[in-house]
């Protein structure tokens, strides 16, 4: 009589407890998951200060450059949605490309997107405590000397964007949600007023480029235009998060990168619009949407303008730190950072210890940047030159790793693998072009920053990854489903 086989336990197709539990598993609702990328665009700041830093480099280009631009982040949208209808990841980019191009890849495009995320909340930060010294002029002129108005600014933003993001991921969502509905809103109102104060005929004009402006006016545009854009791809950082993921992330990516782009479109020809009816040059302005408020005799439109600006910048701080913290909260819960990182808060379900290890580094730098020489507004500049390194650089890696994921899964066609080439080699191009312009102008320091911390935190986490080569089997994690999913289970 023979002994029979002994039968060998299989791991549960479907198991008890997701990779990234802690976190407030299908709790958000779509209108929370686009609030997310929608206020790390935070559109009204964006639409109200970016023709402007276009104008300074494109001339009379700055349409154009904005529209290629709008172009190219809809493509990025399109290339990252190839993974958000697939896979639920707190880890966002940083996830896919691991998924698509290996750990080592992934480990550049999770370094870019700390520097990318960490830097544009800095730079949320700095410019909420920018305007909000404006405003504070307005009625106390005796401030307008000094910075220390704007950095407390700074500072009590910071404590407040930690406490609202330590309380729960719904309530930092609503908070956001309604700042930056109220501030487009306004500005849109704004922008269609003067576009029907000046007529069709003089927006068409300041639409089309003007003699003299060649493909490198455009290209060089196109790269800082790229800037105002970053942040729309942040909802997926809410994979894990959201009710309906592989719907609602999709739709939020998509959604937010067009319809800021059009907004800046407007804003754009409004801005070049309103300073030719003066006689002036928009390159040549400081805060163009306080000079055209007096100038065209509605100067009451100032104050609430910066105080949606300051408002729509408090909402950037929020979503950009949302998405910072759990890039770093999937990197924790991975191995590849410190453990720490991936514990998150048993009431709240937010990741408590990644919060209070980043807010006071985000929060200080631009305070420290000021105190050590350096204007709030330069800070800022050079500020967003490292974020825009970082944003750009993993754009382009999760471009390229289409390709390879789509095969991967048997799911390779030409029209996506096409547009995500296509996409991945006008990023990188845009990049170059980015870092040796801005290497020759007083924001040259962000491209130094940017490229010295890249390659300190890329070298870092491969070390890691040759030291521990368990790591490699372990990176890419991301939400699953479990029982509890199943049995329709809250």
């Amino acid at each position: 009589m023979t002994t029979p086989a002994p039968v060998r336990a299989r791991r549960p197709v479907v198991g008890t407890r997701s990779p990234v539990h802690g976190l407030a598993r299908r709790s958000l609702p779509f209108t929370d998951v686009v609030a997310q990328s929608l206020s790390a665009v935070a559109p009204s700041a964006a639409a109200t200060t970016m023709p402007l830093l276009v104008a300074t480099v494109a001339g009379g280009s700055t349409v154009l450059a904005l529209a290629v631009a709008l172009v190219l982040a809809v493509a990025v949208a399109a290339c990252v949605n190839q993974f958000t209808r697939r896979i639920a990841a707190t880890g966002s980019l940083y996830t896919f490309v691991v998924r698509g191009l290996g750990p080592r890849a992934g480990v550049v495009t999770g370094v870019a997107m700390l520097l990318g995320y960490g830097f544009i909340t800095m730079f949320a930060l700095a410019g909420g405590g920018w305007y909000a010294h404006i405003l504070v002029v307005r009625f106390f002129p005796a401030l307008a000397p000094g910075a220390a108005p704007a950095l407390v600014v700074v500072l009590l933003m910071g404590a407040a964007v930690w406490w609202v993001l330590l309380r729960g991921i719904r309530r930092s969502a609503r908070v956001t949600l309604v700042i930056e509905v109220v501030s487009v809103v306004l500005l849109a109102v704004l922008v269609l007023a003067m576009l029907a104060h000046t007529g069709p005929t003089a927006a068409v004009r300041a639409a089309l480029p003007e003699p003299g402006t060649g493909p490198a006016d455009v290209a060089v545009g196109t790269a800082i235009a790229l800037t105002a854009f970053v942040g729309f791809e942040s909802a997926a950082t809410l994979g894990a998060e959201a009710r309906r993921p592989f719907r609602a992330v999709p739709r939020a990516v998509t959604w937010t990168a067009l319809g800021s782009g059009l907004l800046y479109l407007g804003a754009s020809v409004s801005q070049l619009v309103g300073y030719a009816g003066l006689g002036l040059d928009l390159a040549g302005a400081r805060s163009p949407a306080n000079e055209l408020a007096v100038a065209y005799g509605v100067s009451w439109a100032g104050p609430v303008l910066d105080v949606g600006i300051t408002a729509s910048f408090f909402a950037c701080a929020i979503a950009s730190s949302t998405a910072l913290v759990r890039v770093l909260f999937t990197m924790g819960r991975e191995g590849l950072a410190p453990r720490a990182f991936g514990i998150a808060h048993a009431v709240h379900g937010t990741p408590a210890r990644a919060l209070a290890l980043t807010m006071p580094v985000v929060t200080l730098g631009p305070v420290a940047m000021v105190l050590l020489g350096t204007d709030l507004w330069s800070a800022m500049q050079a500020i967003l030159v490292v974020a825009a390194g970082g944003y750009i650089t993993a754009y382009a890696l999760v471009c390229a790793a289409v390709p390879a994921f789509l095969r991967r899964i048997g799911e390779a066609t030409w029209p996506p693998v096409a547009l995500a080439a296509g996409t991945a080699t006008l990023l990188a191009g845009s990049l170059v072009v980015m870092l040796v312009v801005q290497s020759g102008t007083p924001r040259q320091a962000g491209v130094w920053v940017f490229v010295t911390l890249l390659a300190v935190g890329v070298a870092a986490g491969l070390v890691r990854l040759g030291r521990l080569p368990r790591l490699w089997a372990r990176l890419g994690v991301h939400d699953e489903a479990v029982v509890t999913d199943l049995l329709g289970a809250e």
